[in-house]
């Protein structure tokens, strides 16, 4: 289960006065708690590195790498063919872990008897054609259809299993949400909402319905992503600029490493070890 101590903004470990290293860590809020993490235990270990991890979104961390803004970039989708010409040569791309992109419902609406959609069916809902719950054996409430931004990773990887396009419009959405602790809060508070969150972002009041695939239903679960048999997984990423000094090379070693990848499981992805 997602542990409560992540932070929405930015860590910093350790005092400016006694460091010697500085990494700046920044982009997909869902690989953010994964790194938050490692960053603390990683301080610990090494009390003269000082690192700050902040949020915003996997098409604001790969932009950071480009722009040289940050020293290590972090992304929860594959980056574009626009993004990776101006990457190409300059930066590792590595996976730490990963995940599934869990269609997410109210507690309310899984109670009612929504506990599967096609992906025909979902598609509908975010185009606006389907708009009562009543219409897929639900309770008889409109539809709180929830987007994400466009830089957000998350809506990338739905959007192009959902909609067939990673840039397709959401017709039928009536919010617009950014991190995933801002969606979980809305979807918990609502009794028909429907978004899109990493699998270990689920809870008691904001459930995951399995997606229905040749007539079986497969569940946002890490054996479902082991398996590759859920539509929605994703790799989750750190991208390391090749020039990145030693202190985020070492770093970057340590999340792949065991204590790491402890981490990844811990949190509720699936390791790459």
């Amino acid at each position: 289960m997602l542990k409560t101590i992540l932070m929405s903004s930015i860590l910093l470990l350790g005092s400016t006065l006694h460091a010697n290293e500085y990494i700046h860590v920044v982009g997909s809020t869902t690989v953010l708690p994964v790194v938050s993490q490692a960053a603390t235990l990683y301080h610990q270990q090494h009390p003269d590195i000082i690192i700050t991890v902040s949020g915003g979104g996997s098409g604001v961390g790969i932009a950071s790498v480009i722009q040289g803004t940050a020293q290590i970039g972090m992304a929860s989708r594959n980056t574009t063919a626009e993004e990776q010409a101006k990457l190409e040569g300059k930066v590792d791309n590595i996976v730490i872990a990963a995940d599934a992109v869990a269609v997410a419902v109210s507690k309310a609406v899984y109670a009612s008897g929504v506990h599967a959609l096609s992906v025909g069916q979902i598609a509908d809902i975010y185009r606006g054609n389907i708009r009562n719950w009543k219409e897929v054996g639900g309770l008889d409430a409109r539809i709180v259809v929830i987007d994400k931004e466009a830089s957000r990773g998350t809506r990338h990887v739905f959007a192009e299993a959902i909609l067939g396009d990673k840039h397709a419009r959401a017709k039928g959405a009536s919010i617009i949400s950014g991190s995933n602790n801002e969606e979980q809060a809305i979807i918990s508070r609502s009794n028909a909402a429907i978004g899109m969150l990493s699998n270990a972002w689920l809870n008691d009041k904001v459930r995951g319905i399995a997606i229905i695939v040749d007539g079986k239903l497969i569940s946002p679960t890490i054996e479902h992503v082991r398996d590759h048999s859920y539509p929605l997984a994703r790799g989750l990423h750190v991208l390391l600029p090749k020039h990145a000094p030693q202190a985020a090379q070492k770093f970057v070693q340590f999340l792949l490493a065991k204590q790491g990848q402890t981490i990844v499981q811990e949190v509720g992805y699936l390791p790459v070890h």
